[in-house]
């Protein structure tokens, strides 16, 4: 064990070692700095950004602001006045009912695969389709419906945009609901099978209500992710100048309006479509706060 071959290069001569010894502490050191600079740096690139974004949509959307911005419906081209209460209602009951279709079905597939498939070949398939569908562009979805639900139907809904909406929130709760059951410790499922309890009742009792404040999180998440979506509702909700709540045709709502005012050369329009983005943004803004601090620390 002491022979020529174990020996460290240097050993004999203590000069020498600590001289080979600095040299690497030197490299390392200076390695260190290089990437703490390159990550500072990229960090204040992002952030600049961010910060430019969020200024502007306050500067500019601050001062639409008004009463009338949630009382009055959206105005003609080129006149004074106005708001956009049917674009919030319209956006509300959109995602609303995106909410209340797609989360059961989420959080039911995320158990599926949590619970019960683990590693069978069924929930190897659904966690492919469904990695797919996280990625996939929102306007091929819109795609999607309006072939199998606007194009059938011969018109334009808000149904249709419910279920777009829905199709691009389920994928994100089922990720978030699986992740969330499988962060339970096994010793919970024994201790509830060693006493008996029936498979259905540790998973709604025991895992599920354990994991409930994550769950919750990604369905916020998931609302905060469909609720300023354009390219699906443009293919299937489409927009309405007038303040309706009937599902059965097209409804107004903030994304859409917000593309075709800002995109429009009235003033009047443009001012109320940078509105309608601090609005979309304070929301978001605010879900994605909720999601992490009141549930986060349950």
């Amino acid at each position: 064990m002491n022979g020529p071959s174990m020996q460290i290069p240097g050993a004999a001569n203590p000069e020498v070692f600590a001289a080979t010894r600095e040299r690497l502490q030197r490299r390392r050191r200076t390695v260190n700095a290089i990437a703490l600079a390159m990550s500072m740096a990229a960090m204040a690139f992002g952030l600049l950004w961010l910060v430019w974004i969020l200024y502007t949509t306050l500067s500019l959307g601050v001062g639409g602001l008004s009463l009338a911005l949630f009382t009055q419906s959206t105005p003609p081209p080129n006149t004074d006045g106005g708001g956009l209460a049917n674009a919030i209602v319209g956006t509300l009951m959109l995602v609303g009912a995106a909410t209340v279709v797609g989360t059961p079905i989420g959080v039911l597939a995320g158990v599926y695969l949590a619970e019960y498939g683990r590693k069978g070949w069924l929930a190897a398939t659904t966690r492919f389709i469904n990695d797919i569908l996280l990625s996939a562009p929102s306007i091929v979805v819109g795609l999607f419906v309006y072939a199998i639900v606007v194009a059938k139907m011969g018109h334009f809904s808000g149904w249709a945009g419910m279920v777009s909406l829905a199709l691009l929130q389920i994928p994100i709760v089922i990720r978030t609901t699986e992740n969330m059951l499988n962060l339970v410790p096994n010793a919970l499922r024994e201790a509830a099978f060693a006493l008996g309890v029936p498979k259905w009742k540790m998973v709604l009792s025991i895992t599920l209500k354990a994991s409930m404040s994550g769950v919750m999180t990604g369905v916020l998440l998931g609302v905060a992710r469909i609720a300023g979506e354009t390219a699906p509702l443009l293919f299937t909700a489409l927009s309405n100048q007038f303040f309706s709540v009937d599902m059965n045709q097209p409804i107004a709502n903030l994304p859409v309006t917000i593309f075709k005012f800002a995109m429009s050369p009235f003033p009047q329009w443009q001012s109320l479509a940078w509105a309608g983005v601090f609005l979309i943004t304070l929301g978001v803004l605010g879900l994605n706060i909720l999601a992490r601090t009141m549930f986060g620390k349950k």
